[in-house]
């Protein structure tokens, strides 16, 4: 399975936030999202969950010699910020959202059973979201891919503002999952990229670039990240 992207464009008025997004992501890799803040790390991801319309370009998905555009039911994606109920427990949302999507996901598992997948206790699961702290409603997000099973994941900083015990958690949790799926991981952290993901792709000037996989653990890969994204500047001062 692959994710192709084919000269993406998107602008706001006057400012070109992707200038021509071309790439091809793989099934069973982590990729690692970095850009400069402002980059456009969150708007190429809502290109692709439907949630904006790219002016120009597209996005397909190629699985079992078959081609066909990308589609928001094919999404999971996992904001920074979650959006959930909270006048629900975790518990209640779960079961409703597995009963409105009854059609679509697999019966594998009990609610109770997928609670345990990200290690939720059974207080907490049947305590309000509005009481979850920021680490906790993050779970519930995640567990809502793990039920749905969308072969695109996207996470838009999910970990950065996590505790280290629920972010080690989550790592691991992406790590056993990602041979179903193209998982794409948007972040500023240098140092989580490398962690987790099995490629790395800079966001810069509008474009994608996928960075040599060798020096992904190098000292000499942070001085051609740091060479790629600053070019954006330039760019900018030039235009």
């Amino acid at each position: 399975m692959e994710l192709q992207l084919t000269h993406l464009k998107k602008s706001f008025e006057e400012k070109v936030v992707l200038k021509d997004a071309t790439f091809t992501f793989e099934k069973g890799k982590i990729y690692g999202l970095l850009g400069r803040n402002g980059a456009g790390k969150t708007t190429l991801f809502n290109c692709l969950a439907g949630e904006l319309k790219a002016d120009e370009g597209e996005a397909v998905l190629r699985e079992e010699g078959k081609e066909r555009r990308l589609t928001s039911n094919q999404v999971g994606y996992v904001f920074s910020t979650a959006i959930l109920p909270e006048f629900l427990t975790g518990y209640e949302f779960i079961k409703f959202y597995m009963e409105v999507n009854q059609k679509t996901i697999q019966k594998d598992r009990t609610i109770d059973a997928y609670f345990e997948l990200i290690k939720m206790n059974e207080e907490d699961r049947h305590s309000l979201i509005k009481g979850y702290s920021h680490g906790m409603k993050n779970k519930i997000q995640m567990l809502m891919f793990l039920i749905a099973k969308p072969p695109i994941i996207l996470l838009d900083e999910p970990l950065t503002s996590l505790d280290v015990v629920v972010a080690l958690e989550m790592k691991h949790l992406l790590k056993e999952i990602k041979k179903d799926h193209i998982i794409i991981f948007s972040t500023h952290i240098l140092q989580l990229a490398t962690d987790l993901c099995d490629e790395i792709v800079a966001l810069s000037d509008g474009t994608l670039e996928l960075l040599d996989h060798e020096m992904l653990h190098d000292s000499h890969f942070e001085e051609k990240l740091v060479q790629i994204l600053s070019e954006e500047d330039v760019h900018v001062k030039n235009a």
